[in-house]
């Protein structure tokens, strides 16, 4: 179920570069604020509920590296946004840790960069012509 969020909430952010340019400040705004005021606060809620350094049970699952992924994303748009969030952030610091995770994470590792325009217009030409 945690999961069906982060992916709710991963295709909003995916969205976002194929957005045409003159509705793009609209649905970023939009995007941003339910990350904010939507999402976070549920995943921040669950990790207080549950009292544990995981989303689910006391080992590291698919629900926690999907989370991670989640939270630096939306910091690729809006850096400011964890200080609301102290549950997420220590969540983030404590995952980011892991050595496998850490060494993932480093520049030059195989986790993406952002999309950039060439990029996006190869997905628009391939997927909406």
């Amino acid at each position: 179920m945690y999961v069906e969020g982060m992916f709710d909430l991963n295709e909003l952010l995916i969205m976002y570069e194929l957005q045409p340019a003159e509705k793009k400040d609209e649905y970023f705004a939009n995007m941003m604020d339910k990350a904010e005021n939507r999402y976070f606060p549920v995943f921040e809620k669950v990790l207080k509920d549950h009292g544990k350094d995981f989303l689910v049970g006391n080992q590291l699952s698919r629900a926690d590296v999907q989370l991670l992924e989640i939270i630096l994303m939306v910091e690729e748009w809006k850096p400011d946004i964890l200080p609301k969030f102290p549950l997420l952030q220590r969540f983030k610091a404590r995952l980011s840790n892991i050595p496998t995770i850490k060494k993932f994470l480093q520049p030059g590792s195989q986790r993406k960069a952002p999309s950039n325009d060439d990029d996006v217009d190869k997905v628009i030409k391939i997927f909406f012509s």
